[in-house]
């Protein structure tokens, strides 16, 4: 039998504030135009963000390094609370061996700003995990860009 640490689940847990009213954090979340402006870390850029906001919606992201090479993500709409949640599966169409996982996200009203806490969970193993953390903080970098006075 494996030790309890190599079989329990594999979760990352990021917190970040941005200066913007919940809806305007959520809406940015969850609009394509605006994925299409965060959700890639580094000198990746998004080619296609399709979102289908509802629960059992799909969504799709296409992340295109500079040297041309994409890879896919997609999954399906847990759960839909604007402006308070948001969770959706995650799966990359391109890396099999990451699995399916979950992402939640929680948009938290503290007055004129807006704290958002990413929770991506049931990750194989921690090398995977770490992955997504270096790739969700790029991320988050460039989510805050998007809100004045960032």
């Amino acid at each position: 039998m494996a030790p309890a640490s190599q079989t329990a689940p594999v979760t990352l847990r990021l917190t970040r504030t941005f200066a913007a009213a919940r809806e305007a954090v959520f809406r940015a979340w969850t609009d394509p135009e605006a994925i299409k402006r965060w959700s890639a870390s580094g000198d990746l850029t998004v080619a296609v963000a399709e979102v289908d906001l509802r629960v059992g919606g799909r969504y799709r992201i296409h992340m295109q390094a500079p040297d041309g090479t994409v890879n896919k993500v997609t999954g399906v709409y847990q759960l839909v609370d604007p402006p308070r949640r948001v969770a959706y599966t995650w799966s990359w169409e391109n890396w099999p061996e990451a699995g399916e996982t979950l992402v939640t996200v929680e948009f938290h009203d503290r007055g004129a700003q807006t704290e958002l806490v990413l929770t991506h969970e049931r990750f194989p193993n921690t090398e995977i995990r770490g992955r997504h953390e270096q790739g969700w903080t790029g991320a988050l970098d460039k989510f805050g860009t998007i809100f004045p006075g960032a």
